[in-house]
C-alpha cells in the first residue's frame, strides 16, 4: 500500500500539493508516478483534495489538522483502512511528483529483508549529492553505519570534512516504508526534542533507540519545498 500524506498548509510554500504541473495538481502527478507499483491512497486534511483525487480515480481519506508530521497522518490513514499489522506501508512525499518508480521498489525490497527485526522500525533512501548541493539546508543529509543503517539526518552538512574537501554527501530521500505494527510503534512515541531542533520526524525513531534502514539509489527526483524548487523541477523533467 502507498500513502500519499497531502497537507495543505505549507510556510515555505502554501497550497503546494495543489499547485499546476502541465494542469495536473502535484499531489496526482505523484500518485501517477507510483501507481503502477501498488495501490494508492491519499491522506489529506483538506475535501478539495480529496474531491480533486476522486476526479482522477484515486482514493482519498480525510485526517486530522492537528498532525504534526507526515508520518502521523499516514498511520490514521492505515489505521482507517484497516490494514494488517504485515502490510507494508510506503510512505510518498506528495512533492515528490518525479519520483521514479524503482526507488520505492528498492525501498520496499529493503524493508521486506528486515521484516523479521523489530528493531528496524523503517527504510528509507539517500541518493550522492555534491558538496555545493550539501550547503542547501532543504536537503537533508544522512550518514549511515557500515550495515547502512542511518546513524543521524540533519539540515547542516554531514559529516563536516575538516582536514579536506569531501563531494559524497548522502542526501535523503523523503520516501518510507513500514510495517504498520512498526508505523504503530513509531506513533506511539513523543516527538523528541532532536526532531523538534531540527524539523525532521525521522529523528523520533533514532532518538528512541530504533533503527532506520538505508539504500542507495539513483534518481534525478528532488522534494519540491518553494517555489524556486517547482521551477527548477519543472526545467529539468519537462523541457
Amino acid at each position: 500500500m502507498i500513502i500519499i500524506p497531502a497537507r495543505i498548509g505549507s510556510t515555505r510554500f502554501p497550497n503546494k500539493v495543489l499547485v499546476s504541473i502541465e494542469g495536473i495538481p502535484m499531489v496526482i502527478r505523484t500518485a501517477q508516478a507510483v501507481s503502477s507499483l501498488d495501490s494508492v491512497v491519499i491522506a489529506t486534511d483538506d475535501e478539495s483534495v480529496v474531491n480533486i483525487a476522486k476526479e482522477y480515480g484515486f482514493r482519498a481519506v480525510m485526517t486530522s489538522k492537528e498532525h504534526k508530521s507526515g508520518t502521523d497522518r499516514v498511520y490514521e490513514a492505515a489505521t482507517i483502512l484497516n490494514l494488517k499489522d504485515d502490510e507494508i506501508i510506503i510512505n510518498v512525499q506528495a512533492d515528490e511528483p518525479f519520483i521514479e518508480k524503482e526507488v520505492l521498489e528498492s525501498v520496499y525490497e529493503k524493508i521486506y529483508n528486515y521484516k523479521d527485526d523489530s528493531k528496524v522500525l523503517a527504510a528509507s533512501a539517500y541518493k550522492i549529492i555534491s558538496n555545493p548541493e550539501a550547503d542547501d539546508p532543504n536537503i537533508v543529509k544522512v550518514v549511515t553505519d557500515s550495515k547502512d543503517m542511518a546513524l543521524y539526518f540533519s539540515r547542516s552538512k554531514i559529516p563536516y570534512p575538516r582536514d579536506h574537501h569531501f563531494d559524497s554527501y548522502k542526501g535523503h530521500l523523503g520516501i518510507y516504508a513500514y510495517r504498520m505494527n512498526s508505523l504503530k510503534k513509531y506513533c506511539q512515541f513523543k516527538p523528541s526534542s532532536l526532531e523538534k531542533i531540527e524539523k525532521l520526524e525521522q529523528l523520533r525513531i533514532l532518538e528512541n533507540g530504533y533503527k532506520i534502514a538505508m539504500t542507495k539509489v539513483e534518481t534525478e527526483s528532488f522534494g519540491i519545498d518553494t517555489p524556486e524548487d517547482l521551477e527548477r523541477a519543472i526545467k529539468k523533467h519537462i523541457l
